[in-house]
This record gives C-alpha cells, sequence and structure tokens, in this order.
C-alpha cells in the first residue's frame, strides 16, 4: 500500500509505511469525530430564542475517559515502534556485513568519501564523489554522517532514510535497499540560502557493476597516487 508514497525500496521501508498508515487511520478517526462533535454542539447549544444557559460543573467519567483513551493509544504505538526504531536507529542493532562509508555534508554539496584498496577510510587510498553514492543492492550500507558546518538533513524518501547531520558528530544510518536504479539524494534541513541547490544522486548497481565500478575507482586513485610520486620527485616537492 503505497498510494501517498514512491515505492520503499529498502528492507525496513514496509515497516515504516505500516506504521504511518496506522497512526494515520487513528489520527483521522479522531479528526472525524471532532469535527461532528464541534458541528454537534454548535446546533445543539447555540444561542435560541426562550433558551437559558445552564453551568455544568463536568463529568468525571468523561474526562477519565478522553485522558485514558489517548495514552493508550500513544503507548500502544510506542510499544508497536520500539523495535523498528531500534533495527534503524541504534548503531548496535546494525548489520555486522555492512559496507561503511563516509558522507561529509557542507553548504550546499554532499561529498562521499569510500575506503581504497586495504579496505579502510580515513587512509590515504581514500576516494571520493561529489553530490553522489554508488550503492550495492541487497547489501547493508552504512553511512556516517559528518557535516562540516550547519546541520544538514540526509533524506532519501524511496529508502525511508532521512537522519539530521550534526557538526562535530559522526551520525551512522543503515539501509539496504532491494531495486537497482538511480534515485534523489536531498537535504531535508533549512541549511541556507542554497539549501534548494543541495542535491545528489543515489546509484544502486547489482553486486557484479558495483565491484566492478570500485575496482576502477580503486585504481584510478591508486594511478593518481603514483602520478603525484612522479611528480613531486620531478620537482623536489613534497607529494600532496
Amino acid at each position: 500500500m503505497n498510494w501517498m508514497f514512491p515505492q520503499s525500496v529498502s528492507t525496513f521501508g514496509p515497516e515504516i509505511d505500516r506504521l504511518y498508515y496506522i497512526i494515520l487511520a487513528i489520527t483521522g478517526v479522531v479528526f472525524v469525530l471532532t469535527e461532528v462533535l464541534l458541528f454537534y454542539f454548535l446546533i445543539r447549544y447555540r444561542a435560541r430564542e426562550g433558551h437559558k444557559a445552564e453551568y455544568n460543573h463536568g463529568n468525571t467519567k468523561a474526562e477519565v475517559i478522553w485522558t485514558t483513551v489517548p495514552f493508550v493509544i500513544v503507548v500502544g504505538l510506542a510499544l508497536m515502534s520500539v523495535g523498528v526504531w531500534k533495527r534503524i536507529k541504534d548503531p548496535s542493532a546494525f548489520p555486522p556485513n555492512a559496507y561503511q562509508i563516509i558522507v561529509t555534508a557542507r553548504q550546499f554539496e554532499w561529498e562521499a568519501t569510500y575506503p581504497g584498496a586495504d579496505g579502510q577510510l580515513r587512509t590515504a587510498d581514500d576516494f571520493k564523489l561529489l553530490n553522489r553514492l554508488n550503492v550495492p543492492v541487497n547489501r547493508p550500507f552504512v553511512v556516517n554522517l559528518e557535516s562540516s558546518d550547519v546541520i544538514h538533513s540526509f533524506f532519501v524518501y524511496p529508502f525511508r532514510v532521512k537522519q539530521d547531520v550534526v557538526p562535530g558528530m559522526t551520525i551512522p544510518v543503515w539501509f539496504e535497499v532491494t531495486a537497482t536504479g538511480e534515485y534523489a539524494l536531498g537535504c531535508a534541513e533549512l541549511c541556507g540560502f542554497g539549501h534548494y541547490s543541495m542535491d545528489g544522486t543515489v546509484m544502486v548497481q547489482t553486486q557484479t557493476e558495483f565491484q566492478a565500478w570500485e575496482a576502477t575507482q580503486i585504481a584510478a586513485r591508486a594511478a593518481a597516487g603514483v602520478a603525484n610520486l612522479a611528480a613531486a620527485g620531478a620537482t623536489g616537492a613534497p607529494a600532496n
């Protein structure tokens, strides 16, 4: 059931959609009942010739009911949500075999850092992409979010992923995409005058395509490193 949203393409997307529709149904019923009662009271207790207003102290039974029912509903929704929330947001519950990258947000772009040949992040052979993520399908993928300036928000609607990016913090978020294709990456936090232009692309590839792409990027990074060393040797300047 996705008549309000684009089709979910992540493993936990259907659970989020289900919770959303449950909450929508409950709040929709409450809204309709409230409006019906409002119009009923407007008509039933309107000012009329020969009718005198009467003071009513209240009804304890009604007050207990309208306090208890929302409490039970909210607690029930919390209990339904806690398992999904933990699985999505708690780093200790992330899949252990997830591919890890770093995404740095800044006004007004996304910089993705991938591990190089050593398979480790934050080393000399890392390679970077600007406003683009390449992701393998059907494999857990962890994005370690960082910001170099203000608060941003990493948002990929079809993945049902939305996570604020806070300066001075590294915040991991994970997903596992179930369909290949090209998806929009946006910033869902008003981060300055250029906020509207802060967008990117997530390219979801098959495992074979991703591995071939990754090997190409690693080879290109290695070749660039050799070229830098050769240039530095020729000029006597330190290599970058």
